[in-house]
């Protein structure tokens, strides 16, 4: 069976105890979190959401809050001595998928 789910503005298809990273979610690791915007739940029968599967969750814990490694942004213009240099680092959670509930 999988899903797949919407989050920070991002579509994952996801099946059971498979360990994603996410846009950072409120929480500590340990805790557990609902993901219930299911667009799509897949296995025998698939059903579509219209836009979201009604009565459809998916359940996940959370495994670790990190940053991802440095992206590094270096601005630059031909001749005229411009030069901008400057790093991020983007905050994720990585979660571990533990049910896949359809609903209705």
């Amino acid at each position: 069976m999988y899903a797949v789910v919407e989050t920070g503005g991002k579509q994952l298809r996801v099946t059971v105890g498979q360990t994603v990273q996410v846009e950072k979610l409120p929480g500590e690791p340990g805790q557990e979190v609902v993901l219930d915007r299911v667009l799509l739940v897949g296995g025998e029968q698939t059903v579509v959401g219209t836009p979201w599967v009604p009565g459809a969750r998916v359940v996940a814990r959370i495994v670790e809050q990190g940053r991802a490694r440095k992206v590094v942004v270096f601005k630059y213009k031909p001749k005229v001595r411009y030069r901008r240099k400057r790093g991020h680092r983007q905050p994720y959670t990585a979660l571990r998928i533990e049910r896949i509930e359809a609903g209705a």
